[in-house]
């Protein structure tokens, strides 16, 4: 359900052929209409089973397949179930009528192979409501289902109206409070009751997460606070209903939105969320062809009861010309709308080279690589060494240490300093450090010691065209690898995105032989990060696989439709060389993420781990290469380093965070005789099941 982009929602739609024209023609992509007809009157459940059976039959709840091609029905049409349902009525006859409706129109939509359906709000524990949707959602093969989920709850945006106006509810005569109001919990789920993402989080719960169970957010005057919106980013947001009363009107008398509305509106369209533009009065009446003469959805017969070819009296004649009338002022009103959206869409800026480069990855889920078991390609190489920032932060480094190691005086006598890069790859960290050597008037002999044999020929080729008369190749593991001397300076970029995932204490703690006593590692040291995070697609991809061990793998994703519940905490940190008498580098870390009372409810899917290097730290300079957010390396023009992208370690089972609970997990880092994992668990707010248990289901090889 994501191939359209802009949509048009009317309430009424009396001609569905010429509602649909009028609608592409006005630059739109789909129509937003009810399923049922607008003048069918759905008699109840007692006084159908009571039906005289040779009494006429009732006319047909909606229009007949007929009036459109399937693949007009199947991509220009989104239909809406009738908005009186309430599956959780308390009422059991309006239980059983809601029921009833909700299946015959989700039935026709399925006969009709529609885009998407739009369903109504739920409210909390709208059980019997989850139950249907999860029956439909098991027959459905490419109708998406929409759930509406206003931002701010009715109740709470008429409490934030009165107190604004000073004015006094019809129950109580007294004001109520909105923080009070938004902030009730509900006695038994321990939910509150007026957080429109409690009860999608609880409808979601109760469909397993299904994808194609998605959210349509509802956009109106106001908007809840910042921390609020970002919620949102993890959930699957398929669309964005801006309502009428969502604009205001500037000194030119032209519908525009306010700040934070516009801000809002733009990261979701760049998360390709589509947007649906509510028509004025929720009927879309109006005029759209040339001259004004045809008009959206213009459904005369509900205004004096016109028939074709019946001469309507006066009366009737009357209103049905000011019904023209107030409908070309609402298209006109709607047009406006549409055209203020279409000048915010084209105020986006233009994807940079860079983005244009990730977008193919974004939540795209990769297995972490096995360095020491696999070679690389020479395109993994490539796409590494396009990254201008990584190579940067190790050229500073190596400079820095260069001049603290080696003085003035000792460099103009010729001192030599031996450096050597491991794990070389094709040359880029060799280049770096040339570069610095060059620039602070260092002599260096460098030694490459790669395993790859592939990347061991274009290091050879390097080395005879570019003149590199102090380097050496050295072709094998690292660990075993015997260089002809002593290093002073130790480089490598074997870092992973969890900092260790790709086994760089194993790798150093076995190249450390090559240091002398005094030797220094570029990278010192590294700290591992982890952070609980909503992102339901990442989530969905996993589980898609239909097994345990993807639901227990850790994946390198660029993060794009995510939201960190709370802020990165520090897990592993190892520091080269270790000059431990007993090297270990197994690890055990319990982690608590401390939220703020006052903080909203969250579905958690899973972890977003980072890591923070210190490649050097010295009198001439501290120089540090990160994807931690807070301290994440940029590139000289401004653009984030890309050669890691964060790590997702996945939950079997969404956890559901409530307003203002911490978060509580742990973290094991097992080392075995030929392999390293992780294992992981959450214990708070809920206890779930020990991930990964013995590397059952993932593993790095020594």
């Amino acid at each position: 359900g994501d191939s359209a982009y802009a949509g048009l929602e009317v309430d009424v739609c009396g001609d569905l052929q010429r509602c649909l024209a009028d609608t592409l023609a006005g630059g739109l992509d789909f129509l937003v209409a009810p399923l049922a007809h607008p003048r069918h009157r759905r008699p109840s459940a007692a006084a159908a089973a009571s039906r005289d059976p040779s009494a006429p039959a009732p006319a047909p709840f909606a229009r007949s397949d007929l009036l459109l091609n399937s693949a007009q029905w199947s991509s220009q049409v989104v239909g809406k179930t009738s908005p009186w349902i309430d599956a959780d009525s308390p009422s059991a006859p309006y239980r059983a009528d809601s029921e009833a409706a909700l299946r015959q129109e989700l039935g026709w939509a399925a006969h009709l192979s529609l885009h998407a359906v739009l369903l109504p709000p739920p409210r909390l524990g709208a059980a019997n409501y989850a139950r249907i949707v999860c029956q439909f959602l098991g027959a459905l093969s490419h109708t998406a289902l929409w759930v509406r989920v206003p931002l701010v709850d009715p109740a709470v945006e008429a409490a934030e109206a009165s107190t604004a106006s000073n004015l006094t509810t019809n129950l109580t005569r007294r004001r109520v409070d909105p923080e009070s109001l938004a902030s009730a919990v509900d006695a038994c789920t321990r939910r509150r009751l007026h957080d429109p993402f409690e009860a999608w989080a609880g409808l979601r719960a109760a469909c397993e997460g299904h994808p194609q169970l998605g959210v349509c957010l509802h956009v109106g005057a106001s908007l809840p606070g910042d921390a609020e919106l970002a919620r949102w980013n993890g959930e699957p947001v398929r669309a964005i209903v801006v309502a009428e009363d969502a604009f205001t009107t500037n000194k030119r008398g032209f519908p525009v939105l306010p700040r934070r509305h516009q801000e809002f509106l733009t990261s979701m369209l760049r998360r390709n969320v589509q947007v649906v533009l509510r028509a004025t009065g929720g009927d879309g009446d109006g005029a759209s062809g040339a001259g004004g003469e045809s008009y959206i959805g213009g459904d005369e017969s509900r205004i004096g009861g016109e028939t074709p070819g019946v001469e309507p009296t006066p009366a009737e004649a009357a209103a049905q010309a000011a019904a023209r009338n107030e409908g070309r002022d609402g298209w006109n009103s709607t047009r406006r709308r549409w055209e203020y959206l279409v000048y915010l869409f084209r105020k986006i800026p233009d994807a940079t080279e860079q983005e244009l480069v990730e977008a193919g990855y974004r939540d795209y889920l990769q297995a972490p690589l096995q360095p020491l078991m696999d070679n690389l390609e020479s395109a993994t190489y490539e796409t590494f060494e396009k990254d201008a920032s990584k190579y940067t932060c190790y050229e500073e480094a190596v400079l820095a240490c260069l001049k603290d190691r080696v003085s003035d005086d000792d460099a103009a006598a010729g001192k030599e300093t031996v450096l050597m890069v491991v794990g070389a790859g094709r040359g880029p960290l060799v280049r770096a450090s040339l570069r610095a050597s060059a620039r602070c008037g260092r002599r260096l002999r460098v030694y490459a010691v790669e395993k790859n044999p592939n990347a061991v020929i274009t290091l050879q080729s390097l080395v005879a065209a570019e003149g590199w008369s102090n380097v050496s190749v050295i072709g094998g593991d690292m660990r075993s690898a015997d260089p002809p001397e002593k290093a002073d300076v130790l480089v490598s970029e074997l870092l992973g995105s969890f900092g260790d995932n790709e086994l760089s204490p194993e790798c150093l703690d076995g190249a450390q032989r090559f240091l002398k006593d005094d030797g220094v590692s570029i990278p010192q040291a590294y700290t591992s990060y982890l952070a609980p995070v909503t992102c339901a697609k990442l989530w969905n991809d996993a589980k898609a696989y239909g097994d345990l061990a993807h639901m227990e793998t850790p994946y390198v994703v660029k993060l794009h439709r995510c939201a960190l519940i709370s802020d990165p905490a520090e897990v592993f940190t190892f520091e080269h060389p270790n000059r431990a008498d007993v090297v270990d580098n197994s690890r055990y870390a319990k982690l608590r993420w401390r939220r703020d009372p006052g903080s909203h409810a969250a579905t958690m899917h899973g972890f977003a781990g980072y890591f923070d290097a210190k490649l050097y730290e010295g009198p001439a300079g501290n120089v540090h290469c990160s994807i931690y957010p807070p301290t994440h390396t940029m590139g000289p023009g401004g653009e984030p380093m890309f050669s890691w992208f964060p790590i997702y370690f996945p939950l079997r089972y969404p956890v559901h965070v409530p307003a203002g609970c911490d978060v509580e997990a742990h973290m094991w880092r097992c080392v075995g005789p030929s392999k390293v994992w992780y294992e992981w668990s959450v214990t708070a707010p809920d206890v779930g099941p020990i991930h990964n248990v013995n590397g059952r289901s993932y593993w790095v090889g020594l």
